[in-house]
């Protein structure tokens, strides 16, 4: 039991290097890239119970800007393995949630200052190789927001910890935050090293233990997570990862009677049809399990006539092409009053006129590959389909090409059409669609924005009219559960701007927040009485 009242100090935000040109950073970010890429292909194993797993089935490790490029490979494992992943979970949990809660913060704690220090080129290395990322994406993504997410983690743990209830004379009331009954499944994506991280450590942070399961894409970065919490000292079995397809890990965990959580970024089809597989089995638990998700988007910039031009379409080029449109919260659509599209087109079309594509080693490219050919084909099924519409036309970009990496230009779409296909479905990929609309429709124009997607994660709206911004705010509350004003829709900063939304963007449980870490416990109140009564009559019985 702890032994006095401990105060970890308000962290601050971890400072965003520049990685300006001949800048020390960069040059050592580059040497370790190099040296990553150039090293002989690594074994990835499995993780469960602090043993590495090895399989006879081998799955290669590329990056997407040059797929033909062998990093190594991860074992791929089968239900046996989540079986043992899920005893190693169970078997560490009553050693883990028992130990006092400062020993636990002290080790995420470590995981932030060796991220911050000797592991920081690394992780952002293979943030570059594993999922193309460029120099500033991978700074702001592996290290800096992995950092924030554990740090601030912490320091929200504490805070939960200290929110205690009040006591009359006589009576001491107390709360104690319980770990879940059971294990958690974390299931990560691929286009956040840091969100791949925080779903399990977070779930760990207050006391549980956890079956991991990557993205396949993000294997080679999930390594390094592992390296650094083994290096922080987290005890063998928190945190278990394993490799398997998704239905194989799903068979097994989600009829297991001690399924306790599931915290969950990815598409929303899957986390619906998870969602399912749980009410299906809900008979079979212990407790009702937690469902936690972040699921897809389709996010939007709103531009009201009074907005200024530049800002505008530095928004669009920004949120709409940054890691190439493969962020939840990227913009895909944006609705720009007439009067100013001509001069919001002309500098989007020089924006993107001037974006050089290419492997991340050169740190000029602003645009890198997207993921794999899955993502490759889909995006550009879409791409096609707009150069065959009567009512859309392609502006600029609109060219792919996968025979080195998985590259696809970014694409501008302008539609006449509210409900054009791409104005409405997740692409996940570089490409905006843009309606114009008539200066005097901008309320009538909100309604359509509202009616058109499924999706509620992020969305801004650009005006110097500060009447507007306050309609807009109000007609669209419940379009975004992130919302700018006179910004991008993307780049939420932890403890900042808590990052979550509803709708068919999922739970709205705010990653970095104490929403988020609270529904990781299970709260028991215990009410002390120091003097008992010893007699059962009340004075109205006389």
């Amino acid at each position: 039991m702890p032994k006095g009242l401990y105060q970890i100090p308000y962290p601050d935000n971890e400072p965003v290097m520049s990685y300006a040109p001949g800048s020390d950073e960069l040059n050592s970010l580059l040497a370790t890239y190099k040296e990553m890429y150039s090293q002989a292909p690594i074994d990835m194993p499995m993780y469960i119970g602090g043993k590495e797993v090895r399989t006879d089935n081998k799955i290669p490790m590329n990056p997407p800007h040059e797929h033909h490029k062998v990093l190594g490979h991860f074992n791929y494992g089968d239900a046996s393995h989540v079986n043992d992943a899920i005893d190693a979970a169970l078997a560490a949990k009553d050693k883990w949630s028992a130990l006092p809660w400062e020993h636990r913060a002290s080790i995420f704690l470590k995981a932030a200052e060796l991220l911050a220090g000797p592991f920081r080129d690394r992780m952002n290395a293979a943030t570059m190789l594993a999922q193309s990322k460029n120099v500033m994406q991978a700074e702001i993504d592996a290290a800096c927001e992995m950092i924030d997410f554990f740090r601030f983690n912490v320091y929200l743990m504490q805070e939960m910890y200290s929110n205690q209830p009040d006591s009359q004379p006589g009576i001491w009331n107390r709360l104690e935050y319980r770990p879940l009954e059971g294990f958690v499944f974390a299931i990560s994506p691929f286009n956040f090293t840091s969100i791949a991280a925080n779903l399990p450590a977070s779930a760990a942070m207050m006391g549980n233990t956890c079956v991991w399961k990557p993205a396949e894409t993000q294997m080679y970065s999930a390594q390094v997570i592992m390296d650094l919490f083994k290096a922080a000292g987290l005890p063998d079995g928190v945190i278990n990862l394993v490799s398997v397809e998704g239905p194989v890990a799903g068979d097994v965990v989600f009829k297991h009677r001690d399924f306790a959580g599931l915290h969950f970024t990815g598409s929303t089809g899957v986390f619906q049809h998870l969602w399912k597989e749980i009410g299906n089995n809900i008979h079979t638990y212990r407790s009702y399990p937690r469902i936690v998700g972040e699921t897809g988007g389709k996010d939007f910039i709103m531009v009201h006539p009074s907005a200024v031009p530049s800002e505008v379409s530095t928004g669009i080029t920004r949120g709409a092409f940054e890691f190439q449109g493969q962020k939840c919260s990227a913009a895909s659509r944006a609705y720009i009053p007439a009067t100013m599209w001509d001069e919001v087109k002309a500098n989007v079309l020089e924006d993107v006129s001037s974006f050089k594509m290419g492997s991340p080693e050169d740190p000029s490219n602003y645009i890198n590959a997207v993921i794999d050919k899955r993502a490759f084909d889909k995006i550009a099924s879409f791409i096609e389909h707009a150069k065959e519409a009567s009512d859309a036309e392609i502006i600029i970009g609109g060219g792919y090409d996968d025979s080195v990496g998985y590259f696809i230009e970014p694409t501008v779409i302008v539609t006449s059409n509210p409900k054009f296909k791409t104005i409405c479905e997740e692409i996940f990929g570089p490409v905006m669609t843009i309606f114009v609309y008539e200066d005097d429709k901008f309320e009538e124009t909100m309604e359509v924005l509202n009616d058109s997607s499924p999706y509620a994660l992020t969305g801004s709206i650009f005006s110097q009219d500060r009447y507007a911004i306050d309609v807009a705010c109000k007609a669209l509350q419940d379009c975004a559960g992130n919302f700018y004003i006179n910004d991008k829709p993307t780049g939420a900063v932890v403890n900042q701007q808590p990052f979550g939304g509803a709708r068919g963007s999922g739970t709205n449980d705010k990653a970095g927040s104490m929403w988020n870490l609270i529904r990781w416990v299970s709260p028991r109140t215990i009410k002390e009485t120091f003097v008992p009564a010893t007699d059962y009559t009340y004075p109205f019985l006389g």
